[in-house]
């Protein structure tokens, strides 16, 4: 067996390219069982295991313990425990195509599927997905040259040599043959995803009709917790108006990539350790991460608050008990201030920056999923979006802590120099290693992603930030969009390899390429992994900062060296992998 093909997938993260399943699944085995130093996550796919770590220096000491590695495949290690049986009902809209492809009839595709042992060997694109191999290729099918807009939660579906089932209502281009009443995703079991890799299933066929219940509203009061019922007496913050979008989250639920869980967590992290710093929190505490300025609360009980991010004007409104004019007062950035019972907050729209986080002392104490009070946007797991009238109630304060004093932003001066009210529009600068997949991609698209000047487009999110070339919409032929910048045309990236990707792990980070060419860049509600190359990654000191960047921001990538972090005269996809 030839060593593993080690790439870099960030300066934190190794990509393992293994030569089959059966290797990866040895390798994903090996590292769960004896985790390395440093280790945080470790991902499997189809070809390839994702390795993540806590520092670059912990990433480059497994880089060699990893290429010792024995990746022959290993037979304790293909299935753990007894099967898990899954009562299906055959009468899916693909069954007959199924069989024509195939070359068997409908009841010779079920005699199939019932007739091996099949094992998880990957997680997938949503929580609880788990791609099965069966012990023969017999059922190997294409996927649907046309997916569909939505497939039910409970569906059983082929596609190339795997099965699977669709735990919760989502797209989807697997050939359905089934449906299924079991829970591939409940987050009252101990173990919330009924489907782990190493997993066997075995696959049973019955005729009774079985209700599939959407999976999604079945774990409603633990995926989406009541908020706007939290009533506990004590000191909260009311809800007065969400702005566009007010979410709660904190330093995010890492290790779960497989079983289809991002870590989520605040997408600036950076503002949100300084909110909590500066009121006397821990770290972790959850805080409101809220964008485009609009958000207002109003004080229940004695509160000490404190805003960090982006650059946003706030307003304190206070009630004269003498039967007067309300007061008002404005609230500061990056210190404590104290809100008094009855007195509202109100953010203005930012000056600079996006995403302003809002800490109280005590932390947003509202219940835990899956160890954390984030809201993930993608999976749906976590606090719902807050909304008018929720009441968030205050942990205990540690009196041990103490409450900060004022601090400089976190804000880099490039964000600042590159809002809106500015003159320079200066474009922000984001450093970059060589992504695991940079070889797709031709030598000029490779110069191009450091050469020219990219924008952000108004469909960005918490799931990633989506790059056009030069002046967004500012042409109808991006190819013709000149860069101001460079005084050359600019146009999205072209590959040299444009084969089917099979889907691997991804990290934030990741600049991952679609058909249109055009980037989207990785944040934290972003999918475990994607079926795109990457060719290139954001080093992770410099993501708080791509969080900030509003639409229509300019933005230009500087390459570094993966080991070093110091800047190269050459494009970072023409820096080595680490390769044993």
């Amino acid at each position: 067996m030839n060593p593993p093909e080690i790439r870099w997938a960030g300066p934190r993260a190794l990509l393992i390219q293994l030569e089959s399943l059966d290797s990866v699944l040895a390798v994903h085995a090996h590292l769960q069982q004896h985790p390395l130093r440093g280790q945080v996550d470790v991902l499997a796919a189809a070809q390839t295991v994702l390795a993540v770590f806590d520092s670059g220096a912990s990433a480059r000491a497994a880089r060699a313990a990893v290429a010792r590695l024995d990746t022959s495949p290993a037979t304790d290690t293909a299935t753990t425990g007894d099967p898990v049986r899954i009562e299906v009902v055959y009468d899916g809209e693909d069954l007959a195509e199924v069989g024509r492809l195939t070359g068997l009839d409908p009841d010779g595709v079920i005699a199939a599927h019932t007739g091996q042992l099949w094992t998880a060997a990957f997680g997938g694109f949503a929580p609880g997905f788990a791609y099965l191999v069966g012990e023969n290729e017999a059922l190997t099918v294409p996927r649907r040259t046309s997916p569909r807009t939505a497939v039910p939660a409970g569906a059983v579906a082929l596609a190339g040599n795997f099965s699977a089932v669709y735990p919760r209502r989502s797209p989807g281009g697997w050939q359905l043959i089934g449906r299924t009443a079991s829970r591939l995703w409940d987050l009252d079991r101990d173990q919330p995803a009924l489907l782990r890799p190493g997993t066997a299933v075995q696959y049973v066929a019955v005729r009774e009709s079985v209700t599939v219940t959407e999976q999604v509203d079945v774990a409603a009061p633990d995926t989406h917790p009541g908020l706007e019922t939290v009533n506990q007496p004590g000191m909260s913050l009311e809800i007065l108006a969400p702005g566009p979008q007010s979410l709660i989250q904190d330093l995010g639920r890492p290790g779960l990539g497989d079983v289809g869980v991002s870590k989520a967590g605040a997408a600036d992290t950076a503002s949100a350790r300084q909110a909590n710093r500066l009121v006397g929190n821990t770290p972790g505490d959850a805080v409101i991460e809220t964008i485009l300025g609009g958000l207002t609360v109003k004080a229940h009980g004695e509160l000490t608050l404190a805003l960090a991010g982006a650059i946003t004007p706030a307003v304190i409104t206070g009630v004269d008990d003498g039967g007067g004019d309300d007061t008002f007062r404005p609230a500061p950035m990056c210190s404590p201030f104290a809100l008094h019972d009855g007195e509202t907050l109100v953010l203005d729209q930012p000056d600079a920056g996006l995403r302003t986080y809002l800490a109280i002392r005590g932390g947003i104490d509202v219940p835990e999923v899956l160890g954390s009070r984030s809201t993930d946007v993608m999976s749906g797991i976590g606090p719902d979006p807050l909304t008018a009238g929720t009441m968030l109630p205050i942990g205990p304060i540690d009196q041990g802590r103490t409450v900060g004093a004022a601090e400089p932003s976190t804000l880099p001066d490039a964000v600042r120099l590159s809002g809106v009210g500015t003159k320079t529009h200066a474009p922000v600068v984001l450093r970059i290693i060589g992504g695991p997949r940079h070889d797709w991609f031709t030598d000029a698209s490779q110069t191009a992603l450091t050469g020219q000047t990219w924008t952000v487009t108004a469909e960005s999110n918490r799931i990633g930030v989506r790059l056009a070339t030069g002046d967004a919409g500012a042409a109808a032929d991006a190819t013709k969009i000149q860069d101001t910048a460079a005084q050359r045309p600019t146009k999205p990236l072209e590959r040299t390899i444009t084969d089917e990707l099979p889907s691997e792990g991804v990290v934030a980070g990741s600049l991952q390429v679609p058909p249109s060419g055009l980037p989207v860049l990785f944040l934290a509600d972003h999918p475990v992994t994607g079926g795109y190359p990457v060719i290139g990654v954001v080093v992770p000191d410099d993501l708080p900062i791509a969080a900030q960047l509003p639409p229509g921001t300019k933005l230009r990538f500087q390459a570094v060296d993966p080991e070093t972090l110091q800047p190269l005269k050459q494009t970072p996809t023409t820096t080595r992998s680490p390769r044993k």
